[in-house]
């Protein structure tokens, strides 16, 4: 079979992608490095398509306080103990250390960072102690990708489109090239495309499409979760997964000012939700306060009281009733001037365009159009009319994964020849993530991955390249065997993220998990068919079966709630049970044996 030879092998289209391949070619001119990426480069994927109310990259620069050339500790202590303390501390600190030089080669590139005087503008972003978070507007992500993209058309780097990497060739225990399929192919016989390499980066970003309810765009299937796995790498903190409010319409992030200027949360009945999911006697108030500070704490969180929020959203749409924000007028009992002293100081300080004190107290349309007025037009753009009193569906929605493929200082992952970076990576983060750090973990972890990987380049024998045309023959034969399949991929797609959604959102409870658990291996029986949405649509089937097995058994195990991860007594509860400390700082590690998935509780590296 025709074989395609590489001495690294890079694989996604986002940030962490392009840094990787800017850097290995960068510390190693002679190598020829490649990128696979399943859609057109630039135009698909996290980074190149990411919107959301102030989107924001992490970096403690010469100015960022606490000042001082050691300000970077801070930012490593915000990343560990926010995070719950399960993750690996040394990870932390090459994160936060790395902030500076990642932005300055962002800034060099011509991102168009926000300054004020001169000086880089940042703010407080939630889980900070201090102001980190540089950006450029609610497309800080896209600036990034188009950045490098510009850099590496500059370099002699060769560009897969269309190529959807979902096997890794593993002799004696050394990553030595994958399998992909051409994803615009329809003929099996024709898709298949064998890369040889003795170094695989894996960018492939996070398995968020296992939940029906999401933020990521097409593709972000867990395919390098899956490979990894096949492959015998250790992956870890998968049970932790960001979820959060945002529009199921456009997938825009409802946080910061669209939580700030207090909508009204309604259900499809036109009933205001919140009230009846507070304890008995709430006073409306402490509500309206704990909604204003959504905005800061958007991903559902056990540290987080706002987290209620979260649950009575999730609850109203397992009972069948849509949700949504409604900003034509103020919630029952509303009193703008009843506000907490620091909400009104807070909602002060947002202020963009001042309509004066009697509209402000007139409706959350005033208040949106005060402090955050693009947020206004960036909907309507896309067919929802705010200012004309329409409201925005929203549902509890999954965003970013945690945990990943556990990495080491240097990016490797636990099987030789493989790295993995950004969301693909997992343990530099813990269970909560401060807002801005996945920006900035691409780019860090992007450069350590590509410069280690072009260090010492390994050579492939002929015995290699044998056995990587056996493996190319027999992936082509099990692409064949899909086309007799006993259920429709998308049948089996839409039955996964029921799973999910049911047993592994917002509540997640011993006996919810458990049925998850158990529905998951009886539909991981079957084999999937490919049907009228492609072979590529197939495969990703089969990757998200894996990821959402890793995520449900994790959850199962951890038997307390920590970050993103709710677990509760009962479905029925509106509290979660508690964090458990010391007894739960320690982190899940998931691997595949001969008897399959098994787990490892561990410590976190200090």
């Amino acid at each position: 079979m025709n074989i395609i030879k590489y001495d690294i092998l890079i694989v996604g289209g986002g940030g962490g992608a392009l840094r990787a391949a800017i850097a290995a070619k960068e510390a190693n001119p002679q190598l020829q490095v490649a990128l696979a990426t399943k859609g057109m480069l630039g135009k698909s994927g996290v980074t190149a398509t990411a919107c959301s109310d102030r989107m924001a990259f992490h970096a403690a620069l010469a100015h960022t306080e606490p000042v001082g050339s050691d300000s970077w500790k801070y930012h490593a202590d915000d990343i560990y103990r926010i995070g719950g303390k399960v993750s690996d501390h040394n990870l932390a600190e090459v994160l936060a250390r790395g902030g500076k030089e990642a932005f300055e080669f962002l800034d060099e590139l011509g991102v168009p960072f926000a300054r004020k005087g001169g000086t880089v503008d940042q703010f407080v972003t939630d889980g900070s102690e201090y102001a980190r978070a540089c950006y450029t507007g609610p497309k800080t992500a896209v600036h990034i990708e188009e950045a490098l993209m510009r850099k590496i058309s500059q370099m002699e780097i060769a560009i897969h489109h269309f190529t959807a990497v979902h096997q890794l060739i593993v002799k004696d225990g050394r990553v030595i090239g994958a399998l992909a399929v051409r994803t615009q192919e329809h003929n099996p016989q024709q898709a298949v495309i064998i890369f040889a390499a003795p170094a695989v980066i894996l960018a492939t970003g996070g398995g968020g499409l296992i939940y029906e309810h999401n933020v990521f765009p097409g593709g972000m299937t867990g395919d390098g979760y899956a490979m990894a796995y096949e492959a015998g790498a250790e992956l870890v903190n998968m049970e932790f997964i960001q979820l959060g409010i945002a529009s199921t319409k456009t997938r825009f992030n409802c946080s910061g000012s669209m939580m700030r200027a207090l909508p009204r949360l309604i259900n499809d009945a036109g009933e205001e939700i919140l009230a009846k999911y507070f304890p008995q006697g709430t006073a409306s108030d402490e509500i309206f306060d704990t909604l204003f500070k959504k905005g800061a704490s958007w991903p559902v969180s056990y540290e987080h009281k706002t987290h209620i929020i979260d649950v009575a959203l999730y609850k109203e749409w397992q009972a069948g009733r849509k949700v949504y924000l409604d900003y034509s007028k103020n919630p029952a009992g509303f009193v703008f001037d009843q506000l907490t002293a620091d909400v009104q100081e807070r909602y002060q300080s947002e202020i963009r365009v001042d309509l004066g004190m009697e509209r402000r107290r007139q409706s959350p349309l005033y208040r949106l159009m005060e402090i955050n007025p693009a947020s206004i037009e960036w909907f309507l753009e896309r067919g929802i009319d705010i200012a004309k009193g329409e409201a925005v569906e929203v549902a509890a929605c999954a965003q970013h994964f945690q945990g990943g493929i556990k990495i080491n200082e240097q990016a490797r992952s636990t099987v030789a020849g493989l790295w993995a970076v950004g969301e693909t990576a997992g343990g530099q983060h813990g269970a909560n993530r401060p807002g801005g750090n996945a920006l900035l973990d691409c780019q860090v972890f992007g450069k350590i991955a590509g410069e280690d990987a072009a260090a010492k380049p390994e050579s492939l024998s002929s015995d290699d390249m044998a056995y990587i045309d056996k493996a190319g023959m027999q992936f082509a034969s099990a692409i064949t065997g899909l086309t007799k399949g006993d259920m429709a991929a998308t049948a089996m797609r839409q039955t996964l993220q029921r799973i999910m959604k049911q047993s592994a959102s917002i509540i997640r409870t011993q006996a919810g998990l458990s049925q998850g658990e158990k529905e998951l291996t009886e539909l991981g029986t079957h084999v999937p068919l490919i049907d009228e949405k492609g072979l590529a649509y197939c495969l990703e089937t089969k990757d998200m079966l894996i990821t959402a097995a890793m995520v449900l058994a994790a959850a199962a195990k951890r038997d307390e709630s920590r970050g993103p991860h709710l677990r509760f007594a009962s479905f029925e509860d509106n509290t979660p049970i508690g964090r458990q400390d010391p007894e739960w700082q320690q982190y899940i590690v998931v691997r595949k044996s001969a008897q399959g998935l098994i787990l490892d509780v561990r410590k976190p590296i200090g």
